[in-house]
């Protein structure tokens, strides 16, 4: 347990980060779950709109410490090429 007023100050900060982690994590795989219905689904139109959508989404959450800029980038790619699939 923290004794020092700036150990829990710091453990205050924390807690309030890991909120925010949390919320945009989730929001940002909400958005990756929508990409997946509209695949599932099969209509390519969705699809797009709905990675049209997620992408910044997954940007942004690397850019903020999130997830790391080279997953957020794969994640995109492989997503993109299942819907190209959907349109062949």
């Amino acid at each position: 347990m923290a004794n020092t007023s700036s150990a829990k100050k710091a453990t205050r900060k924390i807690e309030a980060r890991t909120a925010v982690n949390k919320s945009r994590r989730s929001r940002m795989r909400t958005f990756i779950r929508k990409v997946e219905e509209a695949i599932t689904s099969g209509d390519h139109k969705i699809a797009v709109e709905a990675l049209r959508a997620a992408e910044p989404e997954l940007h942004r959450a690397a850019q903020k410490g999130i997830v790391h800029a080279n997953l957020a980038a794969r994640k995109v790619s492989r997503l993109n090429s299942r819907i190209k699939a959907l349109q062949a």
